[in-house]
């Protein structure tokens, strides 16, 4: 028997066989990218950020039970509001009161201070409180920082996911916006900026009107400063939010009602009022302070107004401290975002806070909103109705869709926030703040409301080096004395020059 010798088959050899372990490796390395850049997008687009949800529950849990209402919005849909200390405490205005310590202005600006300082302080926001809130650039007088310092500021409280206020007198020239907004190429450093400017009677040192006599007098700046970033948006397209601020005293309160009509008409986003406490330099403070109630300057902002302008349907933090409401202005027309007297006002809140709150836009590209607010009502869809009903109780409100429609054409219609920011004397905070150290709840009752205000407080500024969060009552009332006295020594106004033997 014989055999035939045979050729073995060769099969053909799959197309990966032939790929060298370098491209398997570049292969894996991709797929790797893109996985991870595809966990990334459903990140950020998730309508909550799990850091931003723990954060949330830790400041509900948190806070007194006696704000735990309905209302709060405190660890629901935000963390509070956040603010630098120690960074710039210097100001060239004189106020009644100010709520610096003597201090202050014996220690020099210096941008390097001012921007390691921001960084730090941010960081440890960024540890505690989660990705994402608004935080305040607050010292002194920020504009007297360079406007490259000022922008480095700015730009590493985005970078720790802060949406940024600069607090300022106003009293600077455009040129010096135009510094801050813009690199040196005069490309915009931001999209969207946000500045507080304070005007009231009781500053001394505004270029042009030294002593104001009435807040009438000062119109003219206001809206100066307002119409810079008017020219902004034209001249460069960077978008703003301008908040106007006013300190009130005996001296002015009755004023408030003038400044808050003359301030309607001009493009602030926010008029915020704070009635005067004895915190602070001690120099400055006048009588009766205590005599301005957060209820008598909310009366004078309705009269101004010419309308009521309900706030119960919101609250943060503690009611005594803070009042808010924000309406939808259509013209000479304030319509309510939120009446608190409609039950199904009150109800839809309810629902949209369970099911939203916590979702948060500001600094945000357009695309990265859409996808949020997609997919969170694709979670949701029950509650689409809801917000379409919400939307026509607030369109009737404000005289209808056609008027609404009359008024963005006519450039009339706008989103008015109107705030009153209520602070403790130091002589309250100071007893009260050693007692909550020590764990002690007070058996004075007035000691025991400081208490109750602070355990709520919205406001809050960071403390690394001591690892805390602190109330800003409580920064301006008992750490900032000794804080300005150390800058002093850190940055003296006439550094020291070693000159050799």
């Amino acid at each position: 028997m014989t055999t035939e010798a045979t050729v073995p088959h060769r099969r053909r050899r799959p197309w990966f066989s032939n790929r060298t372990g370098g491209d398997v490796r570049r292969g894996a390395a991709a797929a790797g990218k893109t996985a991870a850049l595809l966990r990334s997008l459903e990140l950020a687009t998730r309508p909550v950020h799990p850091e931003s949800r723990a954060a949330l529950d830790r400041r509900w849990s948190e806070l007194p039970e006696h704000v735990k209402t309905p209302a709060q919005l405190l660890g629901r849909t935000a963390v509070g509001c956040e603010g630098t200390h120690g960074v710039f405490p210097k100001c060239n205005l004189t106020c009644t009161p100010c709520y610096h310590s003597a201090d202050a202005n014996k220690v020099r600006i210096d941008g390097g201070h001012t921007v390691t300082t921001v960084k730090e302080q941010l960081a440890f926001l960024r540890r505690l409180r989660g990705p994402r809130a608004h935080a305040q650039l607050i010292g002194g007088e920020v504009s007297l920082l360079p406007a490259e310092d000022h922008a480095a500021a700015l730009l590493a409280m985005r970078a720790a996911g802060r949406e940024p206020m600069s607090m300022t007198h106003g009293d600077f020239d455009y040129q010096y916006l135009l510094d801050v907004a813009l690199d040196p190429g005069g490309t915009p450093r931001f999209r969207k900026i946000s500045f507080a400017a304070h005007f009231d009677s009781l500053m001394r040192g505004r270029r042009g009107m030294p002593r104001p006599r009435t807040e009438a007098e000062l119109n003219p700046f206001r809206e100066r400063f307002a119409a810079m970033f008017t020219d902004l948006k034209t001249d460069h397209g960077v978008s703003s939010y301008i908040a106007h601020n006013m300190t009130v005293t005996p001296a002015n309160i009755d004023q408030v009602a003038g400044v808050t009509s003359a301030v309607l008409d001009m493009p602030f986003d926010m008029l915020s009022f704070q009635p005067a406490a004895y915190i602070g330099d001690d120099r400055r403070w006048g009588k009766g302070f205590t005599d301005v109630t957060i209820d008598a300057v909310w009366d004078r902002i309705e009269e101004g107004a010419g309308q009521r302008i309900p706030w119960q349907g919101t609250q943060f933090g503690d009611t005594r401290c803070n009042r808010t409401a924000v309406v939808l202005r259509t013209g000479e027309k304030q319509a309510p975002l939120l009446d608190p007297a409609d039950q199904k006002d009150l109800d839809a809140r309810d629902r949209l806070l369970a099911h939203f709150g916590g979702m948060y836009f500001g600094g945000t590209p357009n695309w990265v909103v859409a996808l949020k607010v997609m997919r969170a009502l694709l979670a949701h869809p029950r509650e689409v109705p809801v917000i379409l009903r919400f939307g026509r109780r607030l369109a009737k409100r404000a005289g209808g869709l056609r008027h609404i429609i009359s008024a963005a054409r006519a450039g009339r219609l706008s989103l008015k926030t109107f705030v009153v920011h209520n602070f403790m004397d130091a002589a309250d905070v100071a007893p009260a703040w050693d007692l909550m150290e020590k764990g002690v709840v007070s058996e004075d009752p007035k000691t025991r409301e400081v208490q109750e205000r602070l355990g709520a407080c919205m406001y809050t500024m960071s403390h690394p080096e001591t690892g805390k969060l602190v109330p800003a009552c409580v920064q301006h009332s008992v750490l900032d004395p000794a804080e300005n006295a150390g800058l002093r020594k850190l940055l003296p106004l006439s550094p020291k020059v070693r000159t050799e033997p």
